[in-house]
């Protein structure tokens, strides 16, 4: 029942793209264009979770309705779907590997686990996965509408430029609104097929048709993602800056203690 909906936020990447410190994307020349779709798709890669994090989106659930179909009991499907959630978690901290996408996943089953124990409707096991995919739907179109597009709050700080592109950077604002409306509406549809299927269809069939929805319409909006970044402007490095500031700034008072220290040497009387 996990989502893979949402990108995690990470405040570093292993590669990024950066103008020039103090300058903005419209002051540097841009990236040559395979660069610029390396950088962006190893950015979309750590936000993502990649391959392994798509895997502990899907196996969960896989489990819960594969049980579910061959013996239609809600509490040993609800249990092997947490245990292998739980399991992957440990699996992570033990292999010392980032814990976000995983720990998203316990969380999201635990939910699910909860509606349906409480309801006795193994449906609903599905349920705050569908809601939480409704709201992030809605979040990217009125952020989109508000001027601030989610994923660019989302990977922003991926690529180490924060908000700077709100206000410095138009070319890659207008990616970034770009990417969110592909989110958001492909989100949408994707709510438009699963909850009639909740009111009509049984478990089962809502379980499979889930899965199958699980990873083609996330790839196809990581996809759209990854062609409206690669053609953007570069983003701006804004911790490049503020190291630069900083290293400037002592350089400064370097330069006047410099000129202080010469200035109070010991002078000879004639």
């Amino acid at each position: 029942m996990t989502s893979p909906d949402k990108p995690a936020a990470s405040n570093a990447s292993p590669a990024t793209s950066s103008a020039s410190p103090a300058t903005s994307s419209s002051d540097t020349p841009d990236a040559p264009d395979g660069d610029a779709k390396a950088v962006t798709e190893a950015a979309l890669f750590e936000a993502f979770g990649g391959l392994r994090g798509m895997v502990e989106t899907v196996l969960p659930g896989l489990l819960f309705v594969t049980i579910f179909t061959v013996n239609k009991d809600l509490h040993a499907s609800a249990i092997a779907a947490l245990v292998v959630s739980l399991l992957l978690v440990a699996v992570r901290l033990i292999r010392r590997d980032t814990v976000k996408h995983a720990f998203s996943g316990v969380f999201g089953v635990a939910f699910g686990v909860v509606f349906a124990m409480m309801t006795g409707d193994a449906k609903d096991f599905y349920l705050p996965g569908m809601l939480y995919t409704l709201g992030l739907a809605v979040a990217y179109i009125v952020t989109t509408l508000a001027g601030v597009p989610l994923i660019g709050l989302i990977l922003g700080p991926i690529f180490k430029e924060n908000l700077s592109w709100r206000t410095r950077n138009p070319g890659r604002k207008k990616a970034y609104a770009k990417a969110s409306w592909a989110w958001g509406l492909i989100l949408l549809a994707k709510c438009a097929i699963l909850f009639p299927l909740y009111w009509w269809a049984d478990t089962t069939q809502l379980g499979w048709i889930l899965i199958a929805l699980k990873i083609p319409p996330f790839l196809l909006a990581v996809y759209l993602t990854w062609v409206f970044l690669a053609k953007a402007p570069p983003p701006i490095d804004v911790f490049a800056e503020m190291e630069a500031e900083e290293r400037a700034e002592k350089e400064r008072a370097a330069a006047v203690a410099a000129t202080a220290g010469d200035g109070s040497g010991p002078r000879h009387r004639r």
